[in-house]
């Protein structure tokens, strides 16, 4: 079986889903983004699992993981409870973290919170700072979905909507991407394979980064749950490898961004993947070239 299924229970309860490949003395957790769920590193956990243990969790409120009744529970001081949770029940130390997006994140604050745990990091395509133009997009859209009423619909919807991040890809590839996406709901229609309150609780979340980013400059609030205000103050926190890739049309990170991410950590490996929006699916040559010269030199 190329991989094998886990549960396991949050401190506030929840149980929450994750995938295992693999198995060796290191160990890769990936995790994904905001509306997304641990499929989409099925083809990356193959490639790395004949010497790597990888575990990929869907996050609460998505894929297999039960919804939270407490929907402002969907932020990133949960999250990062969650994957400690996760590495405690796995009896994980150490692990190399690989986040898609919000994945990347909770990544970057894992190093924050606990600087010990994270062996080596690989941000893709997000970084302390999100670019205009994609965080209007993901107010517009995160948790909303026109009704489909077959799969073909769904893989109609995904073209639509991710034609631009993902050019030039046959027709097949978009029903595979809806079935990563989508779910038959009590009816067998597909259905989003998240909770939709993920997107009010982010676009909350944006609203309330504004004020708090008033105070952090005006210096009265720093931390809010011991989770930095300034994603950049959790860049920093990072001492350890750092890979960071990019899509070539991404709108989430730009390449003016990552310069100053080299500024901040000057040893940042980075790569760009051509023909990628927001965000690398990192089944393209280019990152597994990239990820696999950056875990080589680890050892």
């Amino acid at each position: 079986m190329e991989y094998t299924e886990h549960h396991y229970q949050s401190e506030d309860g929840l149980r929450l889903y994750y995938r295992e490949y693999g198995g060796g003395d290191r160990t890769v957790i990936c995790l994904p983004g905001l509306t997304r769920n641990s499929k989409d590193f099925h083809d990356i956990a193959l490639h790395l699992s004949s010497g790597h243990r990888v575990i990929c969790p869907d996050l609460r409120g998505r894929g297999q993981s039960e919804w939270d009744a407490r929907w402002k529970n969907y932020n990133i001081v949960v999250y990062v409870s969650d994957v400690r949770r996760l590495m405690a029940k796995t009896n994980v130390e150490r692990a190399i973290f690989l986040g898609t997006s919000l994945g990347g994140l909770i990544s970057m604050n894992m190093a924050y919170l606990y600087p010990g745990l994270p062996r080596a990091i690989i941000l893709n395509d997000l970084g302390p700072e999100v670019d205009p133009v994609g965080r209007a997009r993901i107010l517009a859209s995160a948790g909303k979905s026109d009704e489909v009423h077959s799969w073909q619909d769904a893989a109609e919807q995904c073209r639509v909507k991710y034609g631009i991040a993902f050019p030039e890809m046959p027709e097949d590839f978009w029903m595979e991407f809806a079935r990563k996406s989508y779910r038959d709901d009590s009816n067998g229609l597909p259905e989003l394979d998240i909770d939709p309150k993920i997107g009010d609780a982010i676009r909350v979340t944006m609203k309330m980064a504004r004020v708090l980013g008033i105070l952090k400059t005006l210096r009265v609030l720093r931390t809010v749950r011991g989770i930095p205000i300034d994603p950049w103050d959790a860049f920093r926190a990072i001492r350890v490898p750092c890979l960071v890739l990019r899509g070539e049309n991404s709108d989430i990170l730009s390449e003016e961004i990552i310069d100053r991410m080299q500024a901040v950590k000057p040893d940042l490996a980075r790569a760009t993947i051509p023909k990628r929006g927001h965000a690398p699916l990192l089944d393209e040559p280019e990152s597994l070239s990239a990820i696999d010269a950056f875990i080589d030199r680890l050892a």
